[in-house]
């Protein structure tokens, strides 16, 4: 009887058992022309990889220059392996981890800041009572009458978070989040 010992299918998902799974931002500076997210995110969904936030806009007119911020998890081995995979598309011109990044340069993370449209509905107890709390949040009225309220709040994920899960009792109707931008600290660039 001939026994073949079996191979896994791909050697990108064979990980060290020691590895767990991190939180990392990544900045992917990239050509401005169509196709481009479609290819950076193939990546990931092809390896069966969430992306838990995604932004993207152009940042240098005159370059054609686009920033994709991408939060997700993975092992290390598994970040690192996306990254250089990253690298290798033809119209990606830089990839940063920020989250390393930061570690590098002796800071505990890379700025993160969301922004959020939340809207609340309520009369009476319930609509003073939101105004009180979206206060303490910093929160900015952008639209508003006698039934409802639309705020305007940005912060870290987890302040945002924090305001909906507040604001859902006293008549949470809608939520619209942008994603995660982030930089690194300190006076260097990407």
């Amino acid at each position: 009887m001939n026994k073949v010992a079996k191979q896994p299918a791909s050697a990108y998902f064979i990980a060290k058992e020691t590895e767990r799974p991190e939180k990392r931002t990544l900045s992917v500076v990239v050509d401005n022309e169509p196709g481009v997210l479609a290819r950076v995110i193939g990546l990931f969904s092809g390896r069966g990889y969430n992306i838990e936030s995604l932004t993207v806009s152009e940042t240098e007119h005159e370059k054609h220059l686009s920033r994709i911020t991408i939060v997700t998890r993975g092992t290390p081995h598994v970040l690192e392996q996306i990254k250089a995979q990253l690298e290798r598309i033809v119209p990606v011109h830089r990839v940063v981890d920020l989250t390393v990044m930061a570690h590098e340069r002796g800071h505990e993370k890379p700025l993160e800041r969301e922004l959020a449209l939340v809207k609340v509905s309520g009369k009476g107890d319930h609509r003073v009572e939101a105004l009180r709390l979206a206060d303490a949040f910093k929160a900015t009225v952008i639209d508003a009458n006698v039934e409802h309220f639309v705020f305007e709040v940005t912060g870290r994920t987890s302040k945002i978070e924090q305001f909906i899960a507040t604001m859902a009792p006293l008549g949470l109707v809608e939520v619209c989040r942008t994603g995660v931008a982030a930089m690194g600290r300190g006076p260097e660039g990407m």
